[in-house]
C-alpha cells in the first residue's frame, strides 16, 4: 500500500493591521484571505495580535509605582477595539473563512466577556471553511511589558484540531520557548504547528527550525511588517514613539519542514504572503528515526501532567443541583 497522505496548500500572511481599528483590520483580513484563497490556499495564517494591533513601542504610561492618565486612555482605546468571542468581529472573521473556503487562523486581542471582567487576552482563533469557530488558544504567558496589558490563559485552550489536512495547533510567540507547552501539543499529535509571533530577530528562525525538528511537524511562523508611520497620530502617548526606528517590525515569516528545512521565507522588510504546498507524508517519514512522544519518549523517566480545566476566578453562580 502506498502512502496516500494529502498535500495541503498553506499561506502565511505577513502584514500590518490598520492599527487600533478593529473593523478596518477585519476588512483587511478579508481582502488578504481572499487573495490567498485565490492562489489555492487551504489554510491561511495571520500574525499574533493582528486584530486590532500589537502595540509595539507603547508603554501605556506605566513605570513602577505609577500609572499616567494618558496610558489609561490608550488602554481604553485598545480595549474598545478588542474582539469579543463570540461577538460581531469574531463572527465577521468566521464569515471571511466561509467566503474564502479555508481554514483561517488569526491572532486577536480578545476581550473577556464570559466572567464580566475587562481583561484582554492575546488569543489565536481557528475557523473552519464553513465559518465555524473551531477553537481558540489564549497565550499562557505574556512576555515582559505585555503583562501590563494582557492576562494569562489556562490549559483549557491548549488545543490541537483534527482537520482533513492534518492535526493543527499552535502556540503564540515566546510560549514557543516553553518546553512543556510544546510537549502538550506534541502529545496531541500536532502536524501543522502554527507559530504567530512579534519576534523579528534572526534568532527566531532557529526557534522555528528547532520546533520543526523536535516535533517532526510543519511549522508556520507568521509575523507582521509594521512601520512607525502606520500608527494613528491621535493615539494617547504617541509622542513616545519618536525615538523608535521607522521600521518597527521587519517580519521574518517562514514555513519549515518536519526535518527543519526552510520551505518558504523568511520574508523581511515588506508585506507579503508566503505560499507553500506541504506533503503531509513528510511528517510520517520524518518520525522514522525520532518520534518525541513515541519511541523517543521515556515515560518511565519523564511524565507531564496538563491541567486542561478552565480556571475561572469565581465559580458557583450557576444552577445548583
Amino acid at each position: 500500500m502506498t502512502d496516500t497522505r494529502p498535500t495541503v496548500n498553506v499561506a502565511v500572511v505577513q502584514a500590518a493591521p490598520v492599527l487600533f481599528d478593529r473593523e478596518a483590520t477585519v476588512a483587511k483580513t478579508r481582502k488578504l484571505c481572499l487573495e490567498a484563497a485565490g492562489q489555492g490556499a487551504q489554510l491561511v495564517l495571520f500574525p499574533e495580535a493582528y486584530v486590532p494591533a500589537y502595540p509595539r513601542g507603547l508603554s501605556f504610561g506605566v513605570v513602577v509605582g505609577q500609572r499616567r492618565p494618558e496610558g489609561r486612555r490608550l488602554w481604553q482605546r485598545y480595549w474598545a477595539n478588542a474582539v469579543d468571542v463570540p461577538g460581531p468581529a469574531s463572527h465577521a472573521l468566521g464569515a471571511v473563512a466561509r467566503e474564502a473556503g479555508v481554514y483561517l487562523a488569526v491572532g486577536v486581542i480578545e476581550r473577556d466577556t464570559q466572567f464580566g471582567g475587562s481583561t484582554l487576552y492575546c488569543t489565536l482563533l481557528y475557523f473552519g471553511p464553513d465559518g465555524r469557530l473551531l477553537a481558540k488558544h489564549r497565550k499562557l504567558k505574556p512576555t515582559a511589558a505585555e503583562r501590563l496589558i494582557w492576562g494569562e490563559g489556562d490549559g483549557s485552550t491548549l488545543t490541537v484540531l483534527e482537520t482533513p489536512h492534518g492535526r493543527m495547533g499552535g502556540l503564540i510567540c515566546w510560549e514557543n520557548y516553553m518546553p512543556l507547552a510544546r510537549m502538550a501539543l506534541y502529545a496531541q499529535g500536532v502536524e501543522l504547528y502554527l507559530a504567530p509571533t512579534a519576534d523579528s530577530r534572526e534568532t527566531w528562525q532557529a526557534t522555528l527550525r528547532h520546533i520543526a525538528c523536535e516535533g517532526r511537524c510543519f511549522v508556520l511562523g507568521c509575523n507582521q511588517y509594521v512601520t512607525r508611520a502606520m500608527y494613528p497620530t491621535d493615539l494617547p502617548g504617541i509622542d513616545e514613539l519618536a525615538g523608535q526606528p521607522e521600521v518597527m517590525c521587519r517580519g521574518g515569516s517562514a514555513v519549515i519542514s518536519p526535518l527543519g528545512e526552510v520551505v518558504a521565507g523568511p520574508l523581511y522588510d515588506q508585506e507579503g504572503i508566503l505560499y507553500a504546498t506541504l506533503d503531509m507524508g513528510e511528517v510520517v517519514r520524518s518520525r522514522f528515526d525520532f518520534d518525541v512522544v513515541g519511541h523517543y519518549a521515556r515515560p518511565d523517566v519523564f511524565q507531564l501532567h496538563v491541567d486542561t480545566r478552565p480556571q475561572p476566578a469565581v465559580s458557583g453562580f450557576g444552577p445548583q443541583d
